[in-house]
């Protein structure tokens, strides 16, 4: 069978896999924060984009697969206004592989949960992607994402913290400060 109909991912003539990533926030404007199965590696869920399938479509898709949640179960808020890329260290490049693909391609979706965090499930992918999760600090994933990906994730969290993290609207004092 040739690689790309077993594979079923979108690659662009530059090499770059299509692909979407998720923030997902809760009430509290932590972030969901996800353990690769069978690794102590930590990411933010996301998945390649599938032939015909829309940004969106992918991100629906990848949040059922990877997390148990439903459209039901979240807000979107927003997302990057385009592309967020990374290229992968030589070791990890697939050069037996064709297309051959050189890192990934993102658009970033910030999504707010919206129902209880009991409904993520971490077991509807076979085999799953993830085999634990907790809630993080904002800003703690670019301590500890690997490093090639450390970037991207700089990028994303930046353009879509306002999202999440508003300021607070400073009060102003109930008297007037006299000098001294």
């Amino acid at each position: 069978m040739h690689p790309v109909t077993e594979r079923a991912d979108v690659i662009d003539d530059e090499g770059y896999r299509l692909n979407v990533g998720i923030i997902l926030a809760n009430r509290r404007k932590h972030v969901l924060w996800a353990r690769r199965s069978g690794m102590n590696a930590w990411q933010f869920p996301q998945g390649g984009i599938r032939p015909n399938e829309t940004p969106e479509e992918a991100m629906y898709r990848e949040l059922r697969e990877e997390v148990g949640l439903e459209p039901g179960d979240v807000d979107v808020i927003g997302c990057t206004r385009g592309w967020l890329s990374y290229r992968l260290p030589e070791r990890l490049i697939r050069h037996g592989r064709l297309p051959l693909c050189i890192g990934q391609k993102q658009v970033w979706y910030m999504l707010r949960l919206t129902s209880d965090e009991s409904r993520v499930r971490l077991d509807r992918a076979d085999p799953p992607e993830f085999d634990a999760w907790r809630w993080v600090y904002y800003w703690r994933p670019l301590r500890e994402v690997v490093a090639f990906k450390r970037g991207v994730y700089r990028r994303a969290l930046r353009e879509l913290a306002p999202l999440v993290l508003k300021p607070r609207p400073c009060r102003r004092p109930s008297a007037a400060v006299s000098e001294q």
